[in-house]
């Protein structure tokens, strides 16, 4: 009896200084979170600091997590499937079992107290404190996912063929927009369990392991790593791609305004960095929505006058090839992939509504601006390819007449559009790894300058990769398989199957399984093919872009 009271002693002493614990890490007291991390403020400071940019932060600086709370959890719930907040009787069900909590607790509170700033980034599109109605992020929607990718269509269909691309390309579309459904449900089923109501893509991928299966618990913090990686590499293959684009379209006009003109790409693209640079030191988002705003009018302008030109003049579709080799089939694929990575606008344009249910359902604004964006894809490849043929090259605008002035408004308006983009797209990758600098270097980066020094480096280096490879579809299918597959395809269902890991079916866990097969093979078989084109086309320079 007396070594039983002693037991009982010691399991309600352990008992109470776990709870202490976490209610010091839940008030921001202490912490340190065991993974590398630790908060830069404490105490008071950081309670406060928290609640400014939290706006799900209890008074008293507490984090909005139940720790008291126990029980089984049962999955997704119904009645939050896009972003209603469950009940409180809900709740329970959905934390996991006290032991389970003792595992993970750490890594919720780490999952909350980072990347949240004022501003949440992701893919294309930053957030704003002001709500979008269902039709504004309908256009957001069809906004993230047109750029350079529709351009480079025509030239993905080449690889592929007219009848096999247009068979292959609605496959692709609904393969990722099904992805993007799996993140969100998977987002929501996470934000419920912690208790918040904001989640960034890297912060679900940690929270997917952390509340997944105990064995892989300790890839939390490698997947949080792995996501932000990948971000930042899509986006400066994104920064590349639009050097390339810029350098090479202003190439085409001086051409034909300057026959005689004799400098190759490598000297444009040292020529554009100078505007590129000084735009890129733009720090303040504020500053970057006119020059958005202005990329969007322009891009869909640019659009409307390249289809006068397609639809001009069309041969027959039987002189075009309808299948073009295994080959080249995975360029393709990379090429399509890179187009429909919208993936990481889903996430900040879902905080963003006034109503988070209208983004989902088979008639919700996902759906409805996907379907728009895959008959704008089709349309462009379809007509562009019909209408060029073999000869047709890596961005659609370099097929236009260089004779005709109209023609060359299009690539003027392309160029100001695109070189508009950059410093968006360059945001992204500041954000995702300044603050990591600023933890380690604190020496060096607290001085003023420190900041645009960086973000001078990081143009450097995506006008560097610009440089070693010059040729716009090559570049797009290398981003496309290495990084957007991983995005797209790979870690969407990987996170869903972690998350519902104990409730899922049988069915829903071969289909994701199946889908990721299919981003391994994207990614692998796109990216040897992708760097086997571009040292054949380093090989065999043609001065600029060259058909694949």
């Amino acid at each position: 009896m007396m070594e039983s009271s002693n037991e009982a002693i010691n399991v309600a002493s352990n008992h109470e200084q776990t709870s202490h614990k976490k209610e010091e890490i839940l008030t921001g007291s202490s912490y340190h979170d065991g993974g590398g991390y630790s908060n830069l403020t404490s105490g008071a400071d950081s309670a406060e600091n928290e609640r400014e940019i939290n706006p799900d932060l209890e008074e008293g600086g507490a984090l909005p997590i139940r720790a008291e709370k126990s029980g089984r959890r049962r999955g997704r719930h119904p009645n939050f499937a896009y972003g209603t907040a469950p009940t409180t009787a809900e709740q329970g069900d959905l934390l996991p079992s006290e032991t389970d909590e003792d595992d993970i607790f750490q890594e919720t509170e780490r999952l909350l107290s980072h990347d949240r700033r004022g501003f949440e980034v992701s893919g294309h599109h930053i957030t704003s404190p002001s709500k979008s109605s269902s039709n504004q992020t309908l256009i957001h929607l069809i906004k993230g996912n047109l750029g350079t990718g529709i351009l480079a269509m025509p030239d993905a269909l080449k690889n592929s063929g007219l009848l096999t691309g247009c068979c292959l390309l609605p496959i692709i579309a609904l393969i990722c927009v099904h992805c993007m459904h799996l993140l969100i449900w998977t987002t929501n089923e996470l934000q419920a369990r912690l208790q918040c109501s904001s989640l960034t893509f890297a912060m679900v991928g940690e929270a997917a392991f952390a509340y997944g299966p105990r064995r892989l618990r300790f890839l939390s913090k490698f997947a949080h790593t792995s996501l932000n990686s990948f971000l930042v590499i899509t986006q400066l293959g994104f920064c590349c791609v639009y050097i390339v684009f810029i350098a090479t379209n202003i190439k085409q006009v001086v051409d034909v305004l300057s026959p005689g003109a004799v400098w190759d790409l490598h000297a444009y693209i040292a020529i554009v960095s100078l505007p590129i640079l000084a735009l890129s030191m733009v720090k303040t988002l504020t500053k970057l929505y006119y020059p958005s705003l202005a990329s969007n009018v322009l891009i869909l302008v640019g659009l409307v006058l390249i289809l006068t030109y397609l639809l001009h003049d069309l041969p027959n579709a039987e002189d075009r090839k309808q299948f073009s080799s295994w080959e080249d089939l995975p360029l393709f694929l990379s090429t399509s992939i890179y187009a429909f990575e919208g993936i990481g606008v889903v996430l900040p344009l879902q905080r963003n509504m006034q109503n988070p249910e209208d983004l989902g359902g088979i008639n919700g604004v996902l759906n409805t601006a996907m379907v728009l964006v895959t008959c704008l894809y089709i349309g462009m490849g379809f007509y562009g390819y019909l209408k060029y043929g073999d000869l047709v090259q890596g961005s659609i605008t370099l097929n236009l007449p260089r004779e005709e002035p109209l023609a060359m408004s299009i690539s003027v308006i392309f160029v100001v559009a695109i070189f508009l983009t950059y410093a968006l797209m360059l945001y992204v990758p500041v954000e995702l790894t300044w603050p990591h600098l600023v933890a380690k270097f604190s020496r060096y980066t607290r001085r003023k300058n420190a900041i645009y020094v960086f973000r001078a480096l990081l143009v450097l280096v995506t006008l560097i990769f610009a440089s070693i490879v010059p040729h716009i579809g090559l570049f797009i299918s290398l981003v496309g398989a290495m990084a957007s597959s991983t995005l797209a395809l790979i870690f969407p269902p990987l996170l869903h199957s972690l998350t519902f890991y104990d409730t899922i079916s049988c069915l829903s866990l071969t289909k994701n399984m199946l889908i990721m097969v299919f981003g391994v093979v994207c990614f692998v078989t796109g990216s040897y093919y992708s760097l086997a084109a571009i040292i054949r086309a380093l090989q065999h320079p043609t001065g600029g872009n060259i058909p694949l």
